[in-house]
């Protein structure tokens, strides 16, 4: 092997695990939501996906033979029956590809923290966890958590 051949190599590797080592630092992580737009078009929205209005909602977007979404199920299941007030809610991203577009949603797993207004108050892709959700939620619910 010569010298550009090693160097290719190498600089594959380094790429690799510079992606990977990101990946696992950012995944699972609950980020601030972006910017809310119109109250209106977000509610009109989630009356497509079918969710209705509660004290908080974890709004999960997921899809058929998504791995992680099992262990996001589970821990937002557990989260919401630990957590007066908290509902959880899945939508399968690929039966409603238009509000996944619309919501900015790139990839499933993906949870949305969701207020009583219905707005969007954190959002994590990946698996996040039962500590993380219930932090997030008291911002929400501060008098029962």
């Amino acid at each position: 092997m010569d010298l550009i051949g090693i160097g290719v190599v190498v600089i594959v590797l380094v790429a690799g695990v510079a992606a990977g080592l990101w990946r696992r630092r950012t995944d699972g992580r609950l980020a601030v939501a972006p910017e809310a737009s119109e109250d209106r078009r977000m509610k009109d929205l989630l009356e497509r996906l079918g969710v209705e209005p509660g004290s908080a909602t974890l709004l999960q977007f997921s899809t058929a033979f998504c791995a992680p979404c099992r262990a996001v199920r589970r821990v937002s299941s557990e989260v919401a029956a630990m957590v007066p007030g908290v509902r959880h809610v899945e939508v399968d991203a690929e039966s409603h590809l238009d509000e996944v577009r619309e919501l900015g949603i790139w990839r499933t797993p993906t949870l949305l923290i969701l207020d009583a207004e219905g707005r969007e108050v954190r959002r994590a892709t990946g698996v996040p966890t039962k500590p993380h959700l219930i932090a997030a939620l008291a911002a929400i619910l501060p008098a029962q958590v």
